[in-house]
């Protein structure tokens, strides 16, 4: 099937370059090209593409607000990566609450951004490794809540460590070479995870984890 991508970025070059990129692949189609936060949240309402990848400093609306409107529109079904040049807590977070599917820095590898707008087109998400580990290692030295997050105990042991894995940025394939399981398997478990908890996909699952103490110290 065809994965019809929106790029949003006030630099015509920049995107021209990611556009160049995407269209190596024959699965990816750009519908649309735009240069502020604004036209990204019209065209995306017009069009509904399958992804939009949304640069964070752009004019007349930024691409956290305009995440936070694409996705706070009923019926949508677009899935958001952020990209950025700095990754700054904030904008991490407002992200991710927002509901986007990826946080990645700008600097990312051409390959990498083919994986991404992948990996959401099918539902799932992710976040720049070392991003991922900067929030590791500043929830890891933060005090564990006294009382333990609703919803775990409704996880079995293996789930409970799946989700400490995911959490940890493990791939569905490195957690299954860690556990000595199938990758079929590893994505039941995550699937019994996101529904148990009430999450919405695999960054929220992260989010989660992180917030109520459960990543184990590095």
């Amino acid at each position: 099937m065809t994965v019809e991508v929106l790029l949003a970025d006030d630099h015509a070059m920049f995107r021209s370059g990611m556009r160049a990129i995407l269209d190596t692949q024959d699965e990816f189609c750009c519908v649309a090209e735009v240069g502020d936060g604004s036209a990204a949240v019209a065209e995306t309402q017009r069009l509904r593409p399958d992804v939009a990848v949304l640069d964070v400093r752009m004019p007349k609306m930024d691409g956290l607000a305009a995440t936070e409107a694409i996705l706070a529109s009923p019926g949508n079904r677009t899935k958001v990566i952020v990209l950025t040049t700095y990754d700054h807590d904030e904008y991490v977070y407002r992200a991710l609450h927002a509901g986007a599917s990826g946080f990645l820095l700008k600097s990312l590898p051409p390959e990498e951004l083919i994986t991404a707008v992948r990996v959401a087109a099918r539902g799932d998400a992710l976040i720049d490794p070392s991003v991922t580990q900067r929030l590791i290692s500043r929830f890891a030295t933060a005090v564990a809540p006294p009382v333990e997050p609703p919803g775990i105990a409704q996880l079995t042991p293996r789930e409970r460590e799946v989700l400490q894995l995911v959490a940890e940025a493990f791939s569905n394939a490195e957690i299954a070479a860690t556990l000595h399981v199938g990758e079929e398997t590893v994505k039941t478990h995550v699937s019994r995870i996101l529904s148990k908890l009430g999450l919405r996909d695999r960054v929220h699952a992260v989010v989660y984890a992180h917030l109520n103490g459960l990543v184990r110290a590095q």
